[in-house]
């Protein structure tokens, strides 16, 4: 077997990307798509017809509606080609707007079940912020269930556990990166700082009895994806699962339930201002949470302009 096969043994795959056609050809069960995935796709002469369609349709929508429905269309589409679940995300200026980001969660699901879409087939996507936790612990009380992204700490992990949310992304590769920026370091395979942030965060889970599922994110190489065999789910763009499936090195299982009930992990209870400490003391998360939103937003910003030009 290549190597996406035997992590299939393992771990569940997701598509990370808003191109149908990759998964046509890596047969993910899930897929997730961001504001900068579907504004690549949107740029794309094949997709663009999604994007017209929306604003043709819906004319008399504002803007922001508009792009809710560009959203779902791609959702839709992407649900007709996998058998599991599709991450749709909110908006990121909604990041630290609670009832905003609860209001546009429920248009989202609103918007797939007038598409025929059971809710259970989508995870809404929120930035893991303490005020998106207290959206997404609001939503899955109603049976949205939630994604939750921009995770790099482990007290963001808690605080989304706590709040009972059905998954988690921390992001592997935009920690390798922050460490690799500040400390000069090449890091691989089981010293990369992304790959130990999943693994503690996962045993962490697992050891406490969390029922949040774990899915690795943000991939910069092979390597790490490698390194988390047995994480609940891994989301993985296309040049990577090319790359895993072209490759027939062997791939073992690297966490459990089991190993992690060896682990020497204390349980940490967090409230709002323990929360906010810790994740302030780490500078890394700190630092790379407010460099996504800011990113989600300006692509957001430059979907809106598509919009607006087409109309």
């Amino acid at each position: 077997m290549n190597q996406l096969e035997q992590l299939k043994q393992y771990t569940t795959i997701v598509a990370d990307t808003g191109d149908f056609q990759a998964m046509k050809a890596f047969a993910p069960h899930d897929a997730t798509t961001n504001p900068s995935l579907i504004l690549k796709a949107v740029q794309k002469a094949e997709y663009k017809p999604l994007l017209e369609r929306a604003v043709r349709d819906h004319a008399g929508k504002s803007t922001g509606d508009i792009i809710d429905r560009l959203l779902v269309a791609f959702g839709v589409e992407i649900l007709n080609l996998i058998p599991g679940r599709v991450s749709t995300e909110t908006d990121a200026r909604l990041s630290f707007d609670t009832e905003g980001t609860i209001a546009k969660g429920r248009a989202l699901i609103a918007l797939y079940e007038s598409a025929g879409i059971a809710r259970e087939r989508v995870l809404i996507k929120i930035a893991s912020t303490w005020e998106g936790i207290r959206a997404a612990e609001v939503l899955e009380k109603e049976g949205i269930r939630c994604n939750m992204t921009l995770l790099f700490s482990l007290p963001q992990a808690i605080a989304c556990g706590d709040a009972n949310v059905q998954l988690i992304s921390p992001f592997v590769g935009r920690i390798y990166d922050w460490h690799k920026k500040s400390t000069g370091q090449e890091y691989a395979g089981a010293d990369d700082p992304g790959v130990q942030s999943v693994k503690r965060i996962y045993n962490y889970y697992r050891k406490f009895g969390y029922r949040t599922e774990v899915m690795g994110a943000s991939f910069r190489n092979t390597s790490q994806i490698v390194e988390l065999a047995g994480c609940d789910l891994l989301t993985i763009s296309p040049e990577l699962l090319q790359k895993l499936a072209e490759s027939n090195a062997p791939v073992s299982r690297k966490l459990s339930p089991e190993q992690a009930q060896m682990t020497d992990l204390q349980k940490l209870t967090l409230d709002e201002k323990a929360f906010r400490l810790m994740l302030n003391d780490d500078a890394m998360g700190t630092e790379k949470l407010a460099e996504g939103i800011r990113l989600f937003c300006a692509d957001a910003v430059k979907l809106e302009k598509m919009v607006a030009e087409l109309r």
